[in-house]
């Protein structure tokens, strides 16, 4: 048996490290982690540095044998791994900046996992995902994969697909933020809420909500049509739901629902916001400066509470809680992103979904959720549609799949908008999307 655990986080320089770190200190009686390497790439080596130095100081001041080793070169980290998380961004938030903006122009909505936005961060990222799993089958091949790259409903689609990976789960922070909103709501502890997920990721529904295992799901949706209560997420604000609309829904939204569900409002709130203090990925860059100023302290030794306005709350309890159960066969139910196996009927068995699972050592086992409600399956099937041909698009290089995925999505309003979108986005980002140009120049 070994002694403890190898883990190597993908994109160990990204200001959400320290929730990690924090996750693993607070978990090490269960979890006896030996060795964590934070992986980076060359522009990230500076980040690497300042957060692979707090680690350290936060791993001493727990007083834990955990050794951290910084490093540029990944096959050095995924030498006989046993977990491997991915949290990284391809382009960094520049690119993010350009999937934002340039929608916009077309009046169309520019995010980071939805609409354009989402189509190029996973043309980009796939392709990267990929090249960890080639390197996971030579030098850990028994490895998890943890993935919370987004977009990561569509990157697992990709790994499920295109890669020999079978231990892969994506993980999201947005249904542990609805837990935590619907325990908050109710004024109870997070141990006794438990939601039935069902859906993708960014676009889950709860589909009943219990405390102590008694339904509770009228009450929560009778609070939600409170226009203060809509949002779960600091990242998205609550615009409000119309309580006839939330009452016939009959299920629990996610933020990301506001994009589809009032594309008009989020449209008018980005291009105003674009226009006064930038888009979202310019608010991070200045949030991230700031939090990477606090990281250099010598005397920082804690998780700093300013990482919560990153939006990405709760991130080391969903990612460290999911490798405890897996490594300790805990088999506790967690909404995760995995194969469908048939848990959510309206979806391919061998879709990406994301669901609440029963968490085993060998892996999620999905929870049969039945069709989904007729009022939500159409959407999430078109949006299904979407991550797969966007999935293939990636991996072929094909520019028709690219302007096809986009057409398909709800937010692109016409084929001819979908394919100027994809034009001008394609060069903007031509550096990180060679499966495009290798072959037009060939």
């Amino acid at each position: 048996m070994k002694r403890g655990l190898k883990i190597a986080t993908i994109g160990g320089g990204s200001s959400y490290t320290p929730e990690l770190v924090e996750g693993f200190i607070k978990r090490y009686d269960e979890l006896p982690v030996r060795e964590l390497w934070l992986v980076d790439i060359e522009a990230g080596k500076e980040k690497l540095e300042i957060v692979g130095n707090l680690a350290k100081r936060m791993i001493e001041k727990a007083g834990l044998p955990i050794e951290v080793h910084l490093t540029l070169d990944r096959r050095e980290a995924l030498q006989n791994a046993d977990f491997v998380t991915t949290q990284f961004r391809v382009g960094l938030l520049d690119a993010r900046a350009k999937d934002e903006r340039i929608p916009l122009k077309y009046g169309v909505l520019g995010q980071e996992t939805n609409g354009p936005g989402g189509l190029f961060k996973g043309l980009r990222t796939i392709p990267v995902i990929l090249d960890i799993c080639r390197d996971m089958e030579e030098l850990c091949p028994d490895a998890w994969l943890i993935n919370f790259t987004n977009p990561a409903g569509m990157v697992t689609e990709a790994v499920l697909r295109y890669s020999n990976i079978n231990k892969v789960v994506g993980l999201c922070n947005v249904p542990i933020g609805m837990e935590m909103g619907v325990a908050k709501l109710l004024d109870v502890d997070h141990s006794r809420i438990r939601i039935d997920f069902a859906g993708l990721n960014h676009m889950v529904y709860g589909l009943e909500v219990y405390v102590d295992g008694i339904s509770v799901k009228d009450k929560v949706i009778s609070l939600l049509t409170d226009p203060n209560n809509s949002s779960f997420v600091k990242n998205i604000q609550g615009l409000g739901w119309e309580p006839e609309f939330i009452r016939a829904m009959d299920a629990l939204t996610c933020p990301y629902h506001m994009y589809y569900y009032k594309t008009r409002e989020m449209l008018e709130k980005d291009l105003k916001n674009a226009e006064t203090e930038g888009t979202r990925a310019e608010v991070v860059q200045r949030l991230e400066t700031e939090l990477f100023k606090l990281y250099k302290d010598p005397n920082l030794d804690i998780k700093p509470p300013q990482l919560e306005k990153r939006g990405g709350a709760y991130y080391s309890d969903a990612a460290v809680r999911l490798i405890n159960s897996i490594y300790n066969d805990k088999r506790d139910i967690q909404p995760v992103n995995t194969r469908n196996n048939g848990a959510i009927a309206s979806i391919p068995h061998e879709s990406a979904v994301e669901v609440s699972c029963v968490i085993t050592k060998d892996g999620p086992k999905p929870i049969a959720m039945g069709d989904l409600p007729v009022q939500v399956r159409g959407l999430v099937q078109q949006i299904k549609s979407f991550e797969r041909v966007a999935a293939e698009a990636a991996v072929t290089g094909d520019y028709n799949k690219a302007v096809l995925a986009l057409t398909i999505n709800p937010l692109v309003a016409s084929d001819k908008i979908a394919k100027q979108i994809v034009d001008e986005m394609l060069e903007a980002h031509k550096e990180y999307l060679p499966q495009f140009f290798t072959k037009a120049e060939a």
